[in-house]
C-alpha cells in the first residue's frame, strides 16, 4: 500500500500534459517506488515474497492503465486557448472543451489549464496573464505539444526533433530492445514451433500455394529485406499492376478462408520471428512496408524515409491507433503516428502497445 501511494504521489507529480503522455509516466513512477520498497527490505533484512512484489507491481501497472485509459475517455477537459500562432489546430482535437481567450483580463473559472502557441510572440499582456496562470497552479500547456499528446501523433511540418533534441533515437535503449527482442523470439519461436508447423499444414490444404508468404519490404536504415508471412491470400493475376497486387483492399476477394481468421487475429504475422531473430524486424516498430509501395510513398510523401531511423515491427503505434491503409492520404496519418513513436521511443511508450495490441487482437480491429 505505502509503495503504490508513493508511486501514486509520484505520478501526478511529474504528469504536464494529459492524454497519451500521461501513459508514459505510469511504468517508471511505479517502478522507483516498487525499488525503494525492495531497497528497504534488502537494508533492513525484514523477510518478504519476491513472487508477491512482483504481481503486486504487474498488477498495479496494468490496473492504473486500464483506470487512466477509461478516465481519459470518460472525461472532458475544459482548456483555454490563448490566440495566436497555430492555435486552430487544437480547436480540431475532439475530446476537450476549448475556448478561445478574448481578453488576457478574461475570468479563467472553469478552466483545467491553459493552452498557447510559445513559438511566437505574444503581446505583453498575454504574457502576463500566463504568467499569473503559472503561479495560481493553472497549467499552461504549448499548442504543439500539447495536440501530440492528446492525438498521439506528430505533424508532418518539418523532421521533428526528438526529446532528446538528435533526430536518431537513443543507441543505448535500441542496443537492449534489440538483445531483448531477440531473446524473447528465441523463446517463443521454439514454444510455438508445433503451431505454426500445423498452421503451415492447414494453410496448404485450404488453397493451392506455399504456406509462407515472402515480400520484400524496406526495413532499418532503409534496407530492403525478404519479410515472411503465412499466406492469407490467393496470387494476384499476373496482369495485375505490381502496385495494385501489393495494396490489401476492404474484403479482399484474394482472401482464403482461413486467411480471414489469421489476419483477424495477427496470426499470419508469426512468421516474422524469423526477421527478428535475423536483426532485421523488432516486435514493437513501425509496420515494414512492401517496397513497391515505399518507394510510391518516398515520392508522394516529405520526409517519408525518416520512419526507417528504427527496426520496423510486428506491431506498432500507428497499428495500433489506425491498422492496415494502403492509399496516400491514410499513410500521411499513419506516418504522423510513426513519428509520434520515434519521437517518444522508451520503454514506456512500448508497454502501452503491448496492451493496446492484445485489445486489437482480441477485436480484430483494422485487419483486411
Amino acid at each position: 500500500m505505502v509503495s503504490t501511494a508513493f508511486g501514486i504521489v509520484l505520478l501526478r507529480s511529474i504528469i504536464r500534459y494529459p492524454g497519451v503522455e500521461a501513459n508514459a509516466y505510469i511504468l517508471p513512477s511505479f517502478t522507483i517506488s516498487y525499488g525503494c520498497l525492495l531497497i528497504f527490505f534488502i537494508l533492513t533484512r525484514l523477510p518478504y515474497s519476491r513472487a508477491l512484489l512482483f504481481i503486486s507491481f504487474v498488477v498495479t501497472i496494468i490496473w492504473f492503465i486500464v483506470v487512466h485509459a477509461l478516465a481519459r475517455r470518460r472525461r472532458v477537459m475544459t482548456i483555454g486557448i490563448v490566440p495566436g500562432g497555430d492555435y486552430q489546430t487544437l480547436q480540431a482535437v475532439a475530446g476537450v472543451n476549448w475556448i478561445v481567450l478574448t481578453d488576457a483580463t478574461q475570468n479563467l473559472d472553469g478552466l483545467q489549464a491553459v493552452a498557447a502557441d510559445l513559438r511566437v510572440d505574444i503581446a505583453p499582456e498575454w504574457d502576463r496573464a500566463l504568467a499569473d496562470c503559472a503561479l495560481a497552479g493553472i497549467p499552461v500547456y504549448h499548442t504543439k505539444h500539447l495536440a501530440e499528446s492528446l492525438t498521439g501523433m506528430v505533424e508532418l511540418e518539418h523532421l521533428s526533433e526528438n526529446s532528446f533534441g538528435t533526430l536518431a533515437p537513443v543507441s543505448a535503449f535500441m542496443t537492449f530492445k534489440h538483445i531483448l527482442d531477440w531473446m524473447i523470439a528465441a523463446v517463443v519461436g521454439l514454444v510455438l514451433a508445433p503451431l505454426m508447423i500445423l498452421l503451415a499444414i492447414f494453410i496448404r490444404l485450404d488453397s493451392p500455394g506455399p504456406a509462407i508468404f515472402r515480400q520484400m519490404r524496406i526495413g532499418y536504415r532503409g534496407k530492403p529485406f525478404t519479410v515472411y508471412k503465412f499466406r492469407t491470400m490467393v496470387s494476384s493475376p499476373k496482369s495485375v499492376p505490381a502496385l495494385d497486387a501489393a495494396k490489401t483492399q476492404t474484403e479482399d476477394k484474394r482472401i482464403t478462408r482461413i486467411g480471414s481468421f489469421l489476419r483477424r487475429s495477427r496470426i499470419d504475422e508469426l512468421p516474422q520471428i524469423l526477421n527478428i531473430l535475423r536483426a532485421e524486424m523488432s516486435w514493437i516498430g513501425p509496420r515494414p512496408e512492401a517496397q513497391v509501395l515505399s518507394q510510391w510513398y518516398e515520392g508522394e510523401i516529405p520526409f517519408y524515409r525518416y520512419r526507417h531511423i528504427v527496426r520496423p515491427g510486428l506491431t506498432g503505434w500507428a497499428q495500433v491507433h489506425q491498422g492496415h491503409v494502403a492509399e496516400v492520404e491514410d499513410v500521411k496519418t499513419k506516418l504522423n503516428y510513426d513519428f509520434y513513436y520515434i519521437k517518444t521511443y522508451s520503454p514506456w511508450i512500448d508497454l502501452l502497445i503491448v496492451a493496446k495490441t492484445t485489445q486489437t487482437i482480441l477485436n480484430g480491429f483494422g485487419a483486411k
